[in-house]
């Protein structure tokens, strides 16, 4: 069990005893780590969609700050920081949800394998750190392919094409493709 997991599961039985409970949908490395996908350390989880719930909101605060070990920020280790990718995302992105965590007071769902990626590619062509995730993902050629064009739709830099032709092509590098 890697180091979010259990963080999460101290979570999940801190809610359960104050009564509170949440379901959401998130996205990046916690996704990734709850999924065994990677096991890189990550900081904090992502929530796509809902708006955490203040009371949720608050018992997270609450609970880092009463757990100090864990050293994590904790105004920010349980956030909405991508939800405005939801504008983004193709339009039947709920239909492909996955269920990855299901406690007894939390349950977590993430984006389909396709959509996941195309979030992590973006970041990957945005931040230029992603790259490990999206390699722990193993597309294929065909799935950087057809991701491109949403990937492209991602940013208004004129140089944006250049960018994530460039970055595309080092992924398909490093995974043997070219």
């Amino acid at each position: 069990m890697n180091e979010m997991q259990t963080v999460l599961n101290l979570f999940d039985t801190y809610l359960f005893e104050k009564n509170l409970n949440f379901e959401g949908i998130i996205i990046g490395g916690a996704a990734l780590n709850i999924m065994n996908i990677t096991n890189r350390v990550t900081r904090d989880i992502d929530f796509l969609d809902p708006k955490i719930p203040l009371a949720i909101k608050d018992a997270s605060i609450n609970f880092i700050k009463s757990n100090p070990s864990l050293q994590l920020n904790a105004e920010e280790w349980f956030n909405n920081g991508p939800n405005a990718l939801i504008r983004d995302l193709p339009q039947n992105w709920k239909n492909g949800l996955v269920e990855i965590y299901k406690g007894k007071a939390i349950q977590l769902k993430t984006l389909s394998r396709i959509d996941l990626l195309k979030t992590k590619l973006y970041a990957y062509c945005d931040r230029d750190i992603d790259l490990d995730d999206c390699i722990a993902l193993k597309p294929s050629s065909e799935d950087i392919d057809d991701c491109r064009e949403w990937v492209l739709k991602g940013d208004g830099n004129p140089h944006w094409p250049e960018r994530v032709d460039e970055q595309f092509l080092r992924l398909k590098k490093e995974l043997g493709y070219d």
